[in-house]
C-alpha cells in the first residue's frame, strides 16, 4: 500500500506556545478544548483546518503532558455546560521563554 507522503508544516510557534497564546488571549485566561482548536484554526487557517484531526491530537497531547497546562472542572469555573477548561499553571510558566517567542 502506498500512503500519500505527509506534508511537513512549518510552524510559526511550538504547539505549547500556540496553546498558551490562545489561553492568555481569553478574558479569564481559561478555554475549553474546542475554543483552543477554534482559536488556532482561526489564527492560522492556512496551517490548521477543522477537517484535519492530526494537529488536534497533538494539541490534546500537549495539554495532557505539559505541566504548564491545568484542567479546571467546569463547576469550579462558575460557567455553565459540560466538560472543563484549560488554564495556565503560573508556577510552571516561563515568562522569558514566552516573551522571546
Amino acid at each position: 500500500t502506498n500512503k500519500p507522503k505527509r506534508r511537513r508544516r512549518s510552524l510559526p510557534f511550538s504547539y505549547s506556545i500556540m496553546i498558551t497564546q490562545a489561553i492568555l488571549s481569553s478574558t479569564n485566561h481559561q478555554m475549553t478544548l474546542r475554543d483552543i482548536y477554534l482559536w488556532i484554526s482561526t489564527r492560522y487557517p492556512n496551517l490548521y483546518s477543522d477537517s484535519e484531526t492530526g494537529w488536534q491530537n497533538t494539541i490534546r497531547h500537549n495539554l495532557s503532558l505539559n505541566r504548564i497546562f491545568k484542567k479546571v472542572p467546569r463547576q469550579d469555573s462558575g460557567l455553565p455546560g459540560k466538560g472543563g477548561y484549560w488554564t495556565i499553571d503560573l508556577q510552571y510558566f516561563d515568562y522569558e521563554t514566552f516573551r522571546q517567542k
